[in-house]
């Protein structure tokens, strides 16, 4: 018997794979009511059952483009983008009105009694290092039934409550603020890395709920494997590592491997016209993804690349990009993420100390938006997005079966698109100038700052 690949989140993209190398490389949610003959939805339902798997139903869009970056809240990267999409509320000083209270209990001594920490801005690019989290246990403690109160308390600490001024992350704030932004959009679980980008591909983590990895195959598979079996051109374009082996058994799948293409075949692709139906675009988890201790700007120029790249493609008239972020890395964020589907019956597996749950709750928000000349302007889905969103979008599209009851039940993003008028975006509008790390540098030798900055912090 094959033993099962356990491998870490850091030692993965710390070369525990040797990189590519290693592997050989250079329309709405389903109705819940019955199907014909009786049946009630379930996986391997078609989102249209009168049409064949794998035929289109989107002929106006032929490639989808999704760049998924890492560890941020709604709230800390576009909580400031003020008068579009649910961000701080600000008090008359022009500060976030957002707090949460610093407990005895805490991991990090309070320096007061009764203090209470106020969110703050990042005194520059970089992060704490491992700090803050968003394991299991950590959002369950931010979470606090629902108030959203507890993330200082957490083992995130005060940095938690940090957020990204705009003026460090220029080109996010105006692609949020120039095409449709989903201010709904939540991670798939309250959990980590590899768990949420899982449900990206598969509809389910398969009981996944840390970053260590295992061989685990989800019963029906993911949407690379039905992509290929219904002939439908894919790439996952990687500037590290492919995130497709986060399903590691995929590495054994002969089709798979030639789809896993390095990053400058995305650029040279967008350039001649020859993407994929569907490109999955991953940055260097290393440098560019903005997980701590990243400097974020790095994250903000990669994203540009990224979108500037599709924009000035022949095949932009064609195109629909969905951006995102895999997890809220532990940061705060002010609404209290719904209920969810369950994907399966696979039980969440967890160590000693976590809370009990389950997987019928989506984790915190995350930023994120759709690109495409067919994109509503002036825009704000309010629509309950997750990740399994992104993979019912493939499936609407094609014409696939759900894999779980997750992605079956999930919205496909098609809110943000108008397919019935003349699109409004097929001269790409201009947008900021991404985040230059050089105007800036230092940070990544000389660390984030004091955390929290001075005058942050009240007696309640």
């Amino acid at each position: 018997m094959t033993e099962p690949i356990a491998l870490s989140r850091r030692a993965l993209l710390g070369g525990a794979l040797a990189g590519a190398a290693a592997i050989g490389l250079a329309p709405t949610g389903a109705s819940a009511s019955a199907l014909p003959g009786g049946r009630r939805p379930g996986p391997g339902t078609l989102p249209n059952p009168n049409a064949a798997a794998g035929t289109d139903q989107i002929p106006q869009i032929s490639n989808i483009v999704i760049v998924m970056m890492e560890n941020h809240s709604y709230d800390n990267v576009l909580g400031m983008m003020q008068g579009r999409g649910d961000g701080f509320v600000l008090g008359a000083d022009g500060k976030p009105t957002a707090s949460n209270p610093w407990p005895k209990s805490s991991t990090f001594p309070p320096p007061s009694k009764n203090a209470v920490l106020h969110a703050f801005p990042m005194p520059n690019p970089c992060q704490v290092d491992r700090e803050p989290y968003n394991t299991w246990e950590a959002f369950h403690v931010s979470y606090a039934h629902g108030s959203n109160t507890g993330f200082v308390k957490s083992q995130s600490g005060p940095v938690s409550m940090g957020y990204v001024e705009p003026s460090i992350l220029p080109f996010v704030n105006s692609l949020a603020a120039t095409f449709p932004v989903c201010d709904r959009y939540f991670c798939s679980v309250g959990a980590q890395t590899y768990p949420n980008r899982r449900f990206m591909m598969g509809g389910t983590s398969l009981g996944l709920t840390t970053d260590v990895l295992n061989s685990d195959k989800p019963p029906n598979g993911t949407m690379f494997e039905a992509m290929n079996k219904h002939g439908i051109s894919w790439k996952n374009y990687y500037s590290s590592l492919p995130s497709a082996l986060i399903w590691t058994y995929l590495v054994g799948v002969p089709d798979i491997r030639p789809n896993l293409v390095d990053i400058t075949g995305f650029f040279s692709d967008a350039a001649a016209g020859t993407l994929p139906a569907v490109s999955l675009v991953d940055p260097d988890f290393g440098t560019q993804s903005e997980e701590n201790p990243q400097d974020v700007q790095y994250g903000d120029q990669f994203l540009s690349q990224v979108v500037s790249a599709v924009m000035a493609s022949p095949q932009w008239p064609n195109t629909m990009l969905v951006w995102c972020y895999d997890e809220s890395g532990g940061y705060y964020d002010h609404v209290p993420p719904p209920g969810a589907v369950k994907p399966d019956k696979v039980k969440p597996v967890l160590s000693a100390g976590d809370a009990h749950g389950s997987f019928n709750r989506l984790g915190f928000r995350v930023p994120a938006g759709v690109v495409s000349p067919y994109a509503r302007p002036d825009y704000v889905s309010r629509v309950t997005h997750d990740h399994t969103s992104v993979l019912k979008l493939v499936e609407t599209k094609w014409n696939l079966p759900a894999l779980t009851y997750r992605d079956l039940h999930a919205d496909n993003l098609l809110d943000s698109i108008d397919l019935a008028s003349p699109p409004a975006f097929l001269d790409p509008p201009t947008l900021a100038a991404p985040a230059d790390p050089a105007f800036l540098a230092g940070c990544l030798s000389t660390g984030p700052g004091t955390i929290p900055p001075a005058g942050y912090v009240t007696t309640g």
